[in-house]
């Protein structure tokens, strides 16, 4: 199981517009086939950075994931809906894997 981070750099004035795509995102997600864990957007702090967590069992399966995903009636009106509104200024995503225990592993 690996997890992918994504970190955006939002309009501070289009935090609204941010979470309309967040719970979207929310719908489409887990029934393209990833385990989401959620969208965190804004509250106290820095006024323009979000974050997107979900799980999924492989790169392979991510790549079968995006493709369901860019087809999903949802999932195309929302990228069409950020890349229209431009309230995402930046989006850096990263896999990583968790290797702190007890997560199912055993200890040795």
């Amino acid at each position: 199981m690996i997890t992918c981070f994504i970190r955006y750099e939002i309009d501070p004035f289009r935090k609204e517009d941010f979470a309309t795509y967040a719970r979207n995102w929310g719908e489409a997600i887990p029934r393209c086939g990833a385990d989401l864990i959620g969208y965190f957007g804004p509250h106290e702090g820095s006024a323009t950075t979000a974050y997107g967590v979900y799980n999924i069992e492989d790169l392979a399966a991510y790549e079968a994931y995006r493709a369901r995903l860019a087809a999903d009636p949802l999932g195309r009106e929302n990228y069409e809906f950020a890349r229209r509104e431009r309230f995402i200024l930046k989006e850096d995503r990263i896999f990583l894997k968790n290797v702190s225990l007890p997560q199912g592993g055993v200890r040795r």
